[in-house]
């Protein structure tokens, strides 16, 4: 049974604390995976806006798809397809070569946890460290830091989403510009005072230039080029499969002309309207793909990656075991990676091999033609082995924020294509993963947002009992207790310990565990005698069910000693703090981690009670049984020692605080080193014991030396650091 003492719970709403951003990288700095720009890009200058000319009338630009071209309402509407984030990307690059910039942050803006991610990422970028607290407020300390700084900064708000993605996050300051691009003007009604510029397609004469330059190998190849621009109405999605397919092949432009007639022909037969060129050119090119590669490989490699964010996904999920299966019917990964390199050559997907790992990226428009050409059998498939391959890619400490926000935004692209299709065996184990990756990457608003989704959809595909259902809950009511809604997490609590004990009684190990959870909430939120009320109803059923010296009766017992303590009830806490350690040194032994950290707790909460003697007795065995288990110079061993010190410290025996702080400090350098967070806290407890006793110098040098080291390697808002601070402030007065 998992525990969290009330300290651990109490301190997340702590968290939420918005401190200042304190930068300490060197200039310029760049954060966010900046799409590469296409081969041959040309930078349009007949039909494309000067970005620089633009941002003398306006500090935001917005670059969406010209509206007069648009078809109504159509789910696969190409000629949305215009270029604007390479148009952005060619702005955003330009910019930073010219180092007319010092800080440059891409962000993916199709949604609120995207937008923070893409904030976080670059507040670490800045200050060089991993910044405490949720990702609300490390945004928070960065777009006051924008607001503030007169930094030249460039922030690209890439595939705007609709609603209210950007409430509170909007980025402005002095020295900013923002470019956003947006798949229409609707996303960017609530932007004040933007400048917004429509993207359509090529003139005749730059989709020439394009055309050229893409086939420049072999200059045969151009025969017929210039009726192929018309034909392909100077799109820039036709083109790219257009010149790619023609490139990787034998055929010339008039060649090529030929099949494209054809196919337009069967895809709009006789009268009827003639489709985009691109929804023509992406079926040649997947023809091209199959004669590169026969045997379907690269039709099914196109099929999962339809199924994922095409805003960019690593190419890891496509050649994991579950991808490389459903590609290439067996685990090679080098058969896949070829069908990879395949779909790139047809030019249906593109690479960016400037990430680690690489990046694959697809045309969202295009996506949604390949999932709607799939036949049902297919697309289940690919589905499933797309929702397998992302699980089998996450891995358990993601490897960055982009990484991480990827897969969580491949997911919202497989859920929104399939439907109830990861509903039907259960809630899939992919949906639980990227809930607890919002969690672990502290995004707690959209943690709370999404297993509320998930927790309606449980409710009415298997309805609220059901025990896929109450696993939604209980991460719902963890979600609160993260963001320190604690309120709301008692409701949810009391609705899991309530469907619990109704699916399988009051003493089910699961039941048992959702009442100490309630329990623990009911503590963090202050409400001391229900939570006891709670927790010792909860070790009664125990009792009854198991005995009162099973294992989840101790872990239960522990509880109701942290809520009798927490609640000032020294006492009561004591009283069931021994009992607890007389049974650990019973069934695991006196030097077993458990034990020892439960003695701890015994010795604070004697000291709590104000009984010294008692308290430094069981914290002097502690640092014994440590001693004679991990070592004298186990970090352990070392902190226990340093409670210890404190405990001194508190008392008032200031001879026994210095010397034993003294010991720990340098146990803690000599083990730790002298930039470890343990090795600064013992340093600041040695200084604040030294100016207890007058030894003002020697303090101050201590303080100094902390809040140098801990400006270098921890988190700019570090209570450690501003504690050192304070402490040198009250000797030297500045």
């Amino acid at each position: 049974m998992q525990q969290m003492n009330a300290t651990e719970v109490n301190s997340r709403a702590l968290q939420r604390v918005v401190a200042p951003l304190v930068p300490s990288a060197e200039w310029p700095v760049r954060s966010g995976a900046v799409p590469p720009l296409a081969d041959r890009f040309s930078p349009r200058p007949e039909t494309a806006p000067d970005l620089t000319t633009a941002f003398a009338h306006s500090t935001t630009v917005v670059l969406t798809p010209r509206a007069r071209r648009l078809g109504a309402g159509s789910s696969q509407d190409w000629l949305r397809c215009s270029g604007k984030t390479q148009l952005a990307a060619f702005f955003a690059e330009s910019q930073w070569r010219a180092r007319a910039v010092d800080l440059l942050l891409w962000v993916d803006a199709s949604c609120r946890a995207s937008i923070l991610s893409g904030y976080v990422a670059a507040a670490r970028a800045i200050t060089e460290t991993r910044l405490p607290g949720e990702a609300a407020s490390v945004a928070a300390s960065f777009l006051r830091w924008l607001g503030q700084t007169d930094r030249r900064w460039i922030v690209v708000l890439d595939d705007l989403g609709v609603g209210d993605v950007l409430d509170g996050l909007w980025p402005s300051g002095p020295g900013g510009r923002v470019v956003v691009t947006a798949a229409s003007s609707q996303s960017v009604t609530a932007l004040r005072d933007p400048l917004v510029l429509e993207i359509g397609s090529f003139s005749p004469r730059e989709a020439m230039s394009y055309l050229v330059g893409r086939l420049s190998a072999d200059p045969d190849q151009r025969r017929g080029a210039i009726d192929l621009v018309d034909d392909l109405d100077c799109q820039p999605l036709a083109l790219a499969q257009a010149t790619a397919a023609i490139g990787s092949s034998w055929m010339t432009c008039a060649d090529y002309r030929d099949q494209f007639y054809r196919r337009s022909g069967v895809l709009s037969p006789a009268g009827s309207v003639p489709p985009p060129a691109a929804a023509v050119t992406w079926t040649l090119s997947v023809d091209h793909a199959d004669q590169l590669l026969p045997g379907g490989a690269g039709q099914c490699c196109l099929a999962v990656a339809a199924m994922l964010d095409g805003r960019g996904f690593p190419i890891t999920v496509l050649l994991s075991p579950s991808a490389c299966e459903y590609i290439v019917a067996d685990r090679s990964a080098e058969r896949a990676r070829r069908a990879v390199t395949v779909l790139e050559q047809a030019g249906l997907i593109d690479v960016d091999r400037g990430t680690e790992p690489a990046a694959v990226r697809m045309n969202p428009i295009l996506q949604r033609a390949v999932r709607a050409a799939m036949p049902a059998e297919m697309f289940e498939q690919a589905a499933r082995a797309a929702a397998a391959a992302l699980l089998e890619s996450w891995p358990d400490n993601e490897w960055g924020t982009w990484f991480g926000q990827s897969l969580r935004s491949s997911t919202a692209s497989l859920r929104r294509a399939t439907g109830g299709l990861l509903w039907e065996d259960g809630c899939h184990p992919l949906l639980l993963r990227a809930g607890r990756s919002l969690e672990e990457a502290w995004l707690t608003d959209p943690a709370i947002e999404y297993w509320t989704e998930l927790s309606a959809v449980g409710d009415q595909v298997f309805g609220p009992g059901h025990p896929d259902s109450m696993v939604i809950v209980e991460r719902l009511a963890s979600a609160y207790l993260a963001a320190g809604r604690a309120p709301e997490a008692v409701r949810w609590y009391q609705r899991i310990m309530a469907d619990w004990s109704k699916a399988f009684g009051p003493d089910h190990p699961r039941t048992l565990q959702a009442r100490v959870s309630l329990g623990r909430v009911l503590v963090s939120a202050g409400l001391f005698d229900d939570a006891i009320s709670v927790l010792h109803s909860a070790l009664q059923d125990c009792e009854r069910a198991y005995g009162a010296g099973h294992p989840d009766c101790t872990v239960i017992r522990d509880e109701v000693a942290a809520g009798y303590r927490a609640a000032g009830k020294y006492g009561e806490a004591i009283r069931l703090y021994r009992l607890i350690v007389g049974d650990r040194e019973r069934s695991v032994g006196t030097q077993h981690p458990v034990t020892m950290a439960t003695r701890q707790r015994l010795a604070e909460t004697y000291l709590a009670d104000g009984r010294l003697k008692d308290g430094f007795s069981q914290y002097k065995r502690v640092i014994a049984d440590r001693q004679r288990s991990q070592g004298a110079d186990h970090p352990d061993t070392l902190r226990a020692s340093a409670a210890l010190a404190t405990a001194y410290h508190q008392a008032g025996r200031m001879a026994m605080a210095v010397q034993l702080s003294e010991q720990v400090r340098a146990g803690m350098v000599r083990v730790l080193g002298p930039d470890h967070p343990d090795t600064l806290a013992a340093s600041v407890g040695l200084a604040q014991a030294y100016y207890a006793v007058g030894r003002l110098s020697d303090a101050g040098s201590l303080f100094r030396e902390a809040v140098t080291r801990g400006e270098h390697v921890l988190a700019p808002a570090d209570p450690l650091t501003r504690t050192a601070r304070a402490g040198l402030a009250a000797i030297t007065g500045e």
